[in-house]
């Protein structure tokens, strides 16, 4: 059996959301979007860990940003089959396997109730969470304790593997036992002969017997604490062994990895079991990892896990890893939180797949972003950062991506954004291409920001009939500079696109710098006095000659803030604040 989906309503800040899911989903967003609240809502319904005291409702669970008074989580299970679920809950499976779970509670009386059905019609209510002995759901949280876990756990996994020692086994351990007791002793001893050892307590025990003649005859000395075998095995450590020599374990991102290893081997989640089914909901795995070792934890938990799986992450290097219709995307819309595409969805999967083997790190990046700008190559995400600092646009605090779209093509990343909801901003030069084999020259800079408003943006009447009206004008012309009746027309269509956030430069970003207020600078970085030669230096080598000149001359962007050049740029500004001031 599986989820297949998720609905909140009134659920801290879920207002009314309906989420879809899969076998391994991989749940991404922003921080404070939800994420944990998502899973937080399962565990009320599944987690066996959860108390009575833990699912009762509290005035923060109730949908935050308007007066609610109800909160409702409903869970759809689909391909029920397991006989310990049916008999179970008889009668509240369809015949096609279908269960619905729903909790319901009020803020006024801070009552809650369950609920279990073979449809959202028919749920009915029941009397607690008693499908939980055969129905659960297992969590680990982002906050990984590997000390606690080890001494909470420790006790078992000594026990499990020491009922699982064949008889040669157990008589080889009995004699090695019977040595360790006689060494502990002998080691014991040894230690508390040592001369500092035994003067260390002196002043306590002379003390001790001025405070009470009960402590004549008595003394307090310090000794190993483990001359029981049991107790010494009790008290093991876990170290980390290389070559022959034992290390103490203390990186983050190493106990991350013994904390989920021993976490899997405990709960046996590459086992089947017949008597129960089981979720498992892990938060940020990630967690103090490096890119290669994220992407070997993200294959593990793909590729291992029996039964499903929910997973949060900020990880592009997991996202990446994740198949395309496994992902949720949470985002605000207003002040509620609603998944992307309502969730895992062959929306995102058919826009996904069209970047096909480019869906790398840097286009994953964008899955995290409230706004991506997209622009054509790397001279301009250098010079695009460097602006957005000296405007004071902080890019990260905002959430705002600036990725390349060469090689991939505005057209297919803006699908894959609009999948996601993610709000985009795209500029693209306006160049102008003979069309091979014609004496003729096309305005190709517009038709490419043209068709990426004709198969991403919708329909604008006025628009649309303008792009009719204008489109033989931007092709088929027999010189390379457009004839007077094209260049009116690509500016009232320039004008027109940027209503969608879709922008052209005049030319391109090297011309454009040099037509809108930095001839000077460019001039004396570049000891030219012509716009020709400068242009030849500049295009020649693009990328190392706008990291030399934005190194030396940074501070002169700022006079660009009424400019063209940073229209695009306050347009991200204005998607986030509302303000491109």
């Amino acid at each position: 059996m599986k989820i297949t989906r998720i609905r909140l309503k009134g659920f801290r800040n879920f207002k009314n959301s309906l989420i879809n899911v899969t076998e391994k989903t991989l749940i991404i967003g922003a921080n404070d979007v939800g994420k944990s609240n998502m899973l937080h809502a399962m565990r009320i319904l599944l987690d066996r860990s959860m108390s009575d005291w833990d699912i009762e409702p509290k005035d923060s669970d109730f949908y935050c940003h308007e007066e609610t008074n109800e909160l409702a989580i409903y869970i759809r299970f689909e391909e029920v089959t397991e006989d310990c679920v049916l008999s179970k809950l008889p009668g509240k499976v369809s015949d096609d396997g279908v269960l619905y779970l729903g909790f319901k509670a009020w803020k006024d009386t801070h009552d809650y109730k369950f609920y279990a059905g073979s449809s959202f019609e028919l749920l009915e209510e029941i009397q607690e969470r008693f499908y939980r002995k055969v129905l659960h759901l297992k969590y680990i949280s982002s906050n990984r304790d590997l000390a606690g876990y080890i001494k909470r756990e420790k006790k078992g996994l000594l026990k499990e593997a020491q009922d699982k020692r064949t008889p040669a086994q157990e008589k080889a351990d009995d004699k090695s036992i019977s040595t360790i007791e006689k060494k502990l002793s002998e080691v014991n001893d040894k230690i508390v002969s040592l001369a500092y050892v035994n003067k260390a307590t002196e002043a306590i025990n002379t003390e001790l017997k001025e405070l009470s003649f009960h402590h004549e005859g008595q003394e307090v000395i310090f000794d190993i604490g483990a001359s029981d075998v049991n107790s010494f095995i009790e008290n093991l450590h876990l170290s980390s062994k290389v070559n022959t020599s034992n290390l103490a374990i203390g990186g983050d991102g190493r106990n991350n990895q013994i904390f989920l290893a021993l976490w899997a081997a405990k709960n046996g989640i590459n086992e089947d079991n017949p008597l129960e089914v089981v979720f498992y909901c892990i938060e940020e795995p990630e967690a103090h990892l490096h890119p290669h070792q994220q992407r070997k934890l993200a294959e593990y938990l793909i590729k291992t896990l029996k039964g499903q799986v929910f997973i949060t992450s900020h990880s592009p290097q997991i996202a990446s890893e994740f198949s395309p219709n496994s992902i949720v995307r949470l985002k605000h819309t207003g002040k509620s939180t609603n998944a992307a595409s309502k969730g895992c969805s062959k929306i995102i999967e058919d826009s996904i797949y069209e970047f096909g083997y480019r869906l790398n790190v840097i286009a994953a990046e964008a899955f995290f972003a409230n706004v991506v700008f997209l622009v054509e190559g790397p001279s301009e995400i250098l010079f695009y950062k460097v602006l957005a600092r000296e405007l004071d646009i902080d890019l990260d605090r905002l959430n705002i991506s600036v990725l390349v779209a060469d090689g991939i093509g505005f057209d297919v990343f803006v699908k894959v954004l609009n999948a996601l909801a993610i709000d985009w901003v795209v500029r693209t030069d306006n160049d102008v291409f003979k069309i091979p084999k014609k004496s003729e020259y096309r305005m190709a800079g517009l038709q490419r920001a043209i068709s990426v408003y004709d198969k991403n943006v919708g329909t604008d009447g006025d628009i649309d009939r303008m792009i009719k009206e204008k489109s033989h004008l931007l092709t088929g012309f027999p010189l390379k500079t457009p004839p007077k009746s094209t260049l009116e027309a690509v500016k009232e269509l320039i004008t027109e696109l940027e209503i969608y956030n879709i922008f052209l430069s005049e030319t391109d970003l090297e011309q454009d710098m040099l037509g809108q207020g930095l001839k000077t600078s460019i001039f004396k970085h570049l000891g030219v006095d012509t716009n020709a030669d400068a242009l030849e230096q500049m295009q020649k080598r693009k990328a190392s000659f706008m990291f030399e000149y934005l190194r030396k001359n940074a501070t002169v962007l700022k006079k660009l803030k009424k400019s063209a050049l940073a229209a695009p740029l306050l347009a991200c500004q204005k998607i986030i604040t509302g303000s491109s001031k």
